[in-house]
């Protein structure tokens, strides 16, 4: 493998390893127990914003837009992180560092996530491209039932 391979395969993975890093920042800024939040917030997310009735209602004209169902997407998980927070507080402080490996282990559960809804529920592929190795991983919608049960799986033994 060449080094320009390497860079071909790095840019058309960008949107995943952005994910990855933004979750990464949430967890050494909040900690490892708000990432948690985090991550069930989003099946919340997922379960309520699939089967919301009112799209077409907030774009005003026909199905609704991409950009607004991502929104909807992200207020539900707004409302999913305070629910849990108030229900499940876990420690308030954590210093950045402590716990890295855990914390990039729920890093990478929640970008799972992102890019199972990214292919399945949201529209996240109308606006962004997220490259050919990524399609090949997320996209097929047989995988997607254990795109969403690793997760969880995982969360049972952290």
């Amino acid at each position: 493998m060449d080094t320009a391979h390497i860079v071909a395969l790095l840019r058309e993975s960008i949107f995943m390893i952005a994910t990855l890093v933004v979750f990464l920042v949430y967890a050494m800024a909040k900690g490892r127990y708000a990432l948690i939040n985090l991550i069930l917030a989003l099946y919340l997310a997922l379960l309520v914003s699939v089967e919301f009735p009112y799209y077409r209602q907030l774009s005003g004209s026909g199905e609704g837009s991409a950009v607004l169902k991502i929104l909807v997407f992200l207020a539900f998980v707004v409302v999913g992180v305070v629910l849990m927070r108030r229900h499940i507080p876990g420690d308030d402080f954590e210093a950045a560092f402590h716990g890295l490996g855990k914390k990039l282990l729920l890093a990478a559960l929640a970008t799972i996530l992102v890019m199972a809804f990214s292919f399945h529920a949201l529209p996240v592929t109308e606006i962004i491209h997220p490259g050919t190795p990524i399609q090949a991983l997320f996209a097929p919608s047989d995988r997607f039932f254990w795109w969403l049960a690793i997760p969880l799986g995982v969360l049972l033994f952290i």
